[in-house]
């Protein structure tokens, strides 16, 4: 199974007063799928990932930001986790190309929540390979490139409405994606 891809974010002015807004902001900018609208689950826990969800909802139908919000601010404390499950569009490959939707994470960590990484939000985005070109696939390089560009898109509206103080791209092995990037792209001689 491929290693996850995620985006951590620190802001500045973080604290239990503003960490739900900011992560409203976030999931307002976020851009989810169109072909499978909505927000699919809003878990909430406390403390630790290890103790059982303090809250758990799942959307049968498609859920927006104010209904997955309302339920969210109803627990609002400085050691939760609020994990917000949806889908947005990335180019995959099955047996062809295709846009099609893949999962994704976003999670707003509390400042007394326990959180190695220490981070304030956390975009877990999708398998890595739907970001590396794939050697044996054809057509691989441009569709991944695609893929990062609208990361890079994203990361850019994020940081227009957000306080981002610092970002960190990396794999959930914990390897520097953008050295995994170079190895998978060598440079181009003239």
């Amino acid at each position: 199974m491929p290693d996850q891809l995620c985006l951590s974010l620190w802001l500045r002015g973080f604290d239990a007063h503003s960490m739900l807004g900011r992560f409203e902001d976030l999931l307002r900018v976020f851009p989810f799928s169109r072909l499978r609208p909505g927000i699919s689950a809003l878990r909430i826990y406390a403390l630790e990932f290890s103790e059982p969800a303090l809250f758990e909802q799942l959307f049968a139908a498609e859920a927006g930001v104010e209904t997955v919000a309302g339920l969210f601010n109803q627990f609002r404390n400085a050691d939760c986790a609020y994990l917000v499950e949806g889908w947005w569009e990335l180019w995959r490959h099955d047996t062809q190309w295709q846009l099609a939707p893949a999962p994704l994470t976003l999670t707003c960590f509390g400042p007394d929540f326990d959180n190695e990484a220490g981070d304030h939000l956390r975009l877990d985005l999708g398998a890595e390979t739907d970001f590396l070109p794939q050697p044996d696939v054809p057509e691989s390089a441009r569709k991944a490139r695609s893929n990062l560009q609208g990361l890079l898109r994203l990361t850019r509206d994020i940081q227009d409405v957000l306080p981002v103080a610092r970002r960190r791209l990396w794999s959930e092995s914990g390897e520097d994606f953008a050295a995994r990037l170079d190895e998978a792209v060598p440079e181009e001689v003239d």
